[in-house]
């Protein structure tokens, strides 16, 4: 590029690019690097303009894709770059802008480089030009056969051992982005990969010492959320507000394979993002999913989630088991303080779910926090905001909500926890309601926005799964939360009757008519009933663990009434209506001796009162009932196969 290089245009006519491209051997030592790598590129600010610079780039790609086995050029520059390394941490102790500045522009180039080269090629042919050497065509060395390993563990060093100054601050960046770029290669296969070159270099040999270390250091990045330094912080111009120009390369990289990672290569729409204030922790987060759902080499685990799953806190002073590897200690305190205020980005989402479902010391550790409420609401918004939501968002969402609902203590606590002008809930103003009613009005208006948009009929599952393991712990319902679960009923009751009413005409129908086909609608009275039964489930648990604690749902329940007439002698519902008929015809009772024209007030007390007379033992509890549980063990599973069934009685857990 050079000095004279400052416009995307110009880069197809640019004599240093043509020849480090073309026929001509370039020695390691030869002045021509100092000039290539200095200088100043304005960063595209756009998408348009990230494809103008690989349009402008590719003619330059493919002369060194075909000169490259007589030249080399590619060993030789990414020689240069490992020979600058060497010096760079002494480089930032001395401020050496200069240097750094050279060092990161050849880093730019090698990324660049490589991601056209790996999107036209194989693997093994991608190795074979780090292996090509100043010699006859075809020829390489045998001593050159590892400079691709030698770039990633260099790579993996410069991310976990260069301090992290406003001079250093792009070549950290730039460092990440690159190996996100390494392992880029999945993009361009149908299949999960298990034999990647890249993959078998990080798993083992010198790279796997620094596993740990990587994990951390990026965790820690996405922690402190360090914003880019101000203009003038160093020698090259400020790039951007977003990060720098690889960046925005990386960036679209990165996202790609998670989505890859976390839907199994399914489509989905992609949200816009917002404007990162920093790039550095959003890369980081993105090089470390994808490099914990890397897939298991054949002899041995991914030592990245390994690291994942076993870290502990720097207050645990508990030695590690030997049989612990790639352990190390975060401060849990600041990760969950970053988790919660970065809730807005799928990514961090998703590495939300994966550290509650794989370490378990986080896991104990965020569900003994008192002010799980940080942690909580971010996620309810989400799930509020569902139709500005991808889908694999707010899938994650909703999972993590599953297994918080899992723990006994979660469920008791969020009901002791009181907030006051939820301003985002714009259904109806809520000036004071507890953490557990607003968790149970978004799940329900998630499951409402389903049945009337998307249909998905596990999100209904996992919805009322989270509900479920609730509901047993439901304590002083908000009167509002109360009437959207009898609201919710009438609702699927209304459906029920409608499908009910269809399925009755089509078969008249058919009686007059054997040549058109009839629509399935046993199948889909099935499923209605499955999730009405569900319903009629959360409802019962509730009235026989906590009637005491909710006057509210027995006042609903009340008003409503006439819903429950039809389940009663239903026989789907025979078992579990019993309960809920109980509860209807004792209170109803104790209402029509207490006369006509009851105040609210009055139906309360008198429901209060009622609750003290009714003998327990009336209300029988199910031993075994048929529940649904949520497939959590990988995010592909998302978007994949339907959750099992399970006849045990038990809460509703993620496998």
């Amino acid at each position: 590029m050079g000095s004279n290089s400052s416009r995307i245009g110009d880069l197809p006519k640019n004599q240093y690019l043509k020849k480090l491209s073309g026929t001509e051997s370039i020695s390691e030592n030869d002045p021509f690097w100092n000039q290539l790598l200095s200088f100043s590129f304005p960063a595209p600010t756009s998408s348009t303009e990230l494809k103008l610079l690989e349009e402008a780039t590719i003619s330059v790609c493919r002369s060194l894709v075909e000169n490259n086995p007589r030249t080399g050029n590619l060993g030789a520059l990414i020689k240069v770059f490992l020979s600058r390394t060497k010096e760079l941490k002494l480089s930032a102790e001395c401020q050496n802008h200069i240097f750094i500045w050279q060092t990161h522009n050849a880093l730019f180039i090698i990324c660049c480089l490589l991601k056209v080269f790996i999107c036209q090629m194989s693997e093994e042919e991608l190795q074979l030009h780090f292996t090509y050497e100043e010699k006859s065509p075809g020829n390489y060395s045998s001593d050159s056969e590892d400079l691709l390993e030698e770039l990633l563990c260099c790579l993996m060093q410069l991310i976990t051992d260069i301090p992290l100054l406003d001079i250093t601050y792009e070549i950290s960046v730039e460092a990440i982005s690159t190996m996100v770029v390494f392992l880029s290669c999945q993009l361009f296969h149908k299949e999960v990969l298990r034999q990647s070159i890249s993959h078998k270099y990080l798993m083992r040999g010198p790279c796997l010492p620094y596993t740990s270390k990587l994990v951390k250091t990026l965790l820690y990045n996405f922690i402190r959320q360090e914003k880019p330094p101000p203009p003038g912080a160093h020698v090259f111009p400020q790039q951007s507000d977003g990060g720098g120009l690889l960046y925005g390369l990386a960036s679209g990289v990165a996202t790609g394979l998670w989505t890859v990672f976390t839907l199994g290569g399914v489509g989905s729409k992609v949200a816009a993002s917002p404007e990162l204030s920093s790039p550095l922790a959003n890369q980081s987060l993105l090089l470390l999913l994808v490099l914990a759902n890397l897939t298991d080499a054949s002899d041995a685990p991914n030592p990245y989630r390994q690291a994942i799953m076993s870290f502990k806190n720097t207050q645990d002073s508990s030695p590690f088991p030997p049989s612990i590897p790639h352990a190390f200690q975060i401060n849990f305190n600041s990760l969950y303080t970053a988790l919660c205020e970065q809730q807005t980005s799928d990514q961090a989402t998703l590495l939300l779910y994966t550290l509650l479902h794989q370490n378990s010391n986080i896991r104990t550790y965020m569900l003994a926090r008192t002010d799980m409420e940080n942690l909580v609401l971010p996620i309810l918004e989400i799930l509020y905001h569902v139709e500005e939501r991808n889908s694999h968002h707010v899938y994650m969402a909703l999972i993590i909500l599953l297994i918080l609902t899992e723990d006994d203590g979660f469920n008791r606590s969020i009901h002791e926890v009181i907030l006051k002008n939820i301003t985002w809930y714009s259904e109806r103003v809520l000036t004071e309601i507890s953490l557990g009613s607003l968790l149970i009005l978004v799940v329900i208006r998630t499951i409402q926005y389903n049945m009337t948009r998307t249909r998905d009929k596990y999100l209904h599952t996992n919805c009322l799964a989270a509900l479920a393991n609730m509901s047993a712990q439901f304590r002083s319902l908000h009167q509002y939360a109360a009437q959207r679960i009898i609201s919710l009923f009438s609702l699927l009751s209304k459906k029920h009757n409608k499908v009910l009413e269809q399925a009755t005409q089509s078969l008249r129908g058919s009686l007059s008519s054997n040549d058109v086909p009839l629509p399935d609608y046993a199948q889909d009275l099935n499923v209605i009933e499955e999730v009405i039964r569900m319903m009629l489930e959360i409802i019962n648990s509730c009235l026989t663990n906590s009637l005491h604690h909710n006057p509210n749902l027995v006042y609903a329940l009340l008003y409503k009434r006439d819903l429950f007439e039809q389940f009663r002698t239903h026989p789907s519902f025979q078992d579990i209506m019993q309960n809920i008929d109980l509860v209807i015809t004792f209170f109803s009772s104790r209402l029509l001796q207490a006369g006509a024209e009851l105040s609210v007030e009055r139906v309360l007390e008198i429901i209060k009162q009622g609750v003290v007379a009714l003998p327990k033992d009336r209300l029988k509890r199910c031993g075994k009932q048929p529940c649904i549980s949520c497939l959590t063990a990988s995010p592909k599973a998302f978007m994949g196969k339907p959750p099992r069934k399970s006849l045990n009685g038990e809460k509703l857990s993620h496998l």
